[in-house]
């Protein structure tokens, strides 16, 4: 069966945002407007408002002819993934807490589909990682941490990650998953904290094996 296209990001600012995160637009990369309305099928206007507000976000930095792609020094990754830590933490203890049981067994059933994917590839790591950290989001129901959450995901798991991440750092990665849903679906807030926590911190050390520096 041929698997379904992967849904894109709503607005242009969105689109844009996911391509750097995501790593397909990479750090001093020039952007420009033209190039990048062609390259989405749009006109210039969304794409230069996208810009802006990338730019107000931090990912962005002035050349002179457009932008550019920010690189971030290591100090400052390990910084992010720091907070990303401490706020994806809060969000599982509180999907733990107060999620509803078909939004807690959510969070079990994308760690499940996860797992049953035979060698997936690192676009199907990709988008199963996000469904599973999304589901844990909608579990949490604060609409304000998931802002802050979408603002600290400066370094998600990009592609290049993805692709170059051993089979046994991607089972340490579904173990982890599954210590987190199991924590989430028993109403354990501690354990559902603490394992993320630790999560993240593992990804961090993924990214200083196979992310830029």
């Amino acid at each position: 069966m041929t698997k379904p296209p992967e849904p894109q990001p709503a607005t242009m600012y969105e689109r844009l945002r996911f391509a750097i995160v995501s790593g397909d637009l990479r750090p001093n990369e020039p952007l420009i407007e033209e190039d990048l309305a062609a390259k989405f099928g749009t006109s210039r206007t969304p794409v230069r408002e996208g810009l802006q507000r990338l730019s107000a976000d931090g990912l962005l930095v002035r050349r002179k002819r457009g932008w550019s792609v920010r690189e971030f020094s290591a100090t400052e990754i390990r910084e992010n993934y720091e907070v990303r830590a401490a706020l994806e933490g809060l969000a599982a203890r509180l999907a733990a807490e107060r999620g509803s049981d078909d939004a807690r067994r959510a969070v079990m059933a994308c760690h499940e589909r996860r797992l049953a994917l035979r060698m997936p590839d690192a676009t199907q790591r990709l988008s199963t990682n996000r469904d599973f950290h999304e589901a844990i989001l909608t579990a949490a129901r604060n609409d304000r941490l998931r802002h802050q959450i979408f603002l600290a995901g400066n370094f998600y798991l990009t592609r290049r990650v993805a692709t170059l991440t051993n089979d046994k750092q991607y089972e340490r990665a579904q173990i982890e998953h599954g210590v987190i849903a199991q924590a989430i679906l028993d109403q354990d807030g501690t354990t559902a904290d603490q394992a993320m926590r630790l999560h993240i911190m593992n990804a961090f050390q993924t990214w200083q094996v196979f992310g830029d520096q």
